[in-house]
């Protein structure tokens, strides 16, 4: 068995070399080629990294001129103090309606109302009252009241014969109480206003001509929201009248007002109305007749 020690030597050879061409990935089996298979060799799985040590990220160095915005801070802030309304302004009209106060003007006297004598006299009877009211003498005699219509009468110019608003007129600027003139107003609530507003600026009353022009009342005195001197926007709220004609009254357009009555608008425009005869021409437009005192 002389050859025997050079064999070994040879084998052990031929061990490394088959060992250095094993397959890492098969465990030691050669690469075998399969039918249709590409000779690219087999696809490497990543090595993933042992986890025992732990991986430093490396910290990006601060750009210059950027600084940090800081994180809101979680404390609470302080809460605003309510902002007070503003206070509306008032209204041109509001303010001129805050202004108004109640007014009332009476011119009337105990002892100035006088009765007509006859159906006929109204106009003589509301003559003797507006001379009463703006005298401190009053006169309440038939034969006074009997003169003063004739002097109506005789100024009315009238194909009846009778005393119109035309010669209540010109009787009143004849006695010297005047001036005084014949207006007519398109519309009541008008008529109420340039009524109360002439008898407040001159003191003096103001002749009403009722039921279309057949019959004469006196305004004496009015009441009113507001004082028409100071206020433009003022309502008549009632108005004082004397009927010469109380207590008989008018089956027609109602009872006779007690003397010094005041009435509201309502009341007097059941008989103070619209004037649109023809019959007669006064000189004025149909409407709501005044004998108006002038200044």
């Amino acid at each position: 068995m002389s050859g025997s020690p050079r064999v070994l030597p040879v084998l052990l050879l031929a061990v490394v070399l088959v060992g250095a061409c094993a397959d890492p990935v098969t465990g030691g089996r050669g690469a075998e080629l399969r039918s249709g298979e590409t000779a690219t060799g087999p696809t490497m799985a990543p090595t993933t990294a042992p986890t025992s040590a732990a991986v430093v990220s490396p910290v990006p160095p601060p750009t210059p001129g950027l600084t940090p915005s800081p994180e809101p801070s979680p404390a609470t802030s302080a809460s605003p103090e309510p902002t007070p309304e503003p206070t509306p302004e008032p209204q041109a009209g509001q303010a001129a309606t805050k202004q108004l106060k109640p007014y009332a003007l009476n011119l009337y006297r105990r002892g100035d109302y006088v009765a007509q004598y006859t159906f006929e006299w109204c106009v003589g009877a509301s003559l003797q009252m507006m001379l009463n009211l703006t005298d401190a003498a009053d006169t309440r005699s038939r034969a006074r009241q009997g003169r003063l219509w004739r002097l109506a009468r005789d100024l009315s110019s009238s194909p009846f014969g009778g005393a119109n608003p035309r010669g209540w007129t010109a009787a009143l600027n004849e006695l010297g109480i005047g001036p005084y003139e014949l207006v007519s107003i398109p519309t009541y609530a008008d008529a109420l206003r340039v009524a109360a507003k002439a008898l407040r600026k001159t003191g003096r009353p103001v002749g009403l001509v009722m039921w279309r022009g057949r019959h004469a009342w006196v305004m004496s005195g009015f009441t009113s929201d507001g004082d028409p001197r100071r206020n433009k926007r003022f309502r008549v709220t009632g108005i004082r009248v004397l009927d010469p004609l109380h207590p008989h009254g008018s089956s027609v357009w109602g009872a006779s007002p007690a003397p010094n009555r005041l009435l509201t608008p309502k009341q007097l425009a059941r008989q103070f109305v619209m004037r649109d005869s023809s019959r007669v021409n006064l000189g004025v437009p149909p409407g709501y007749l005044l004998v108006l005192p002038v200044s």
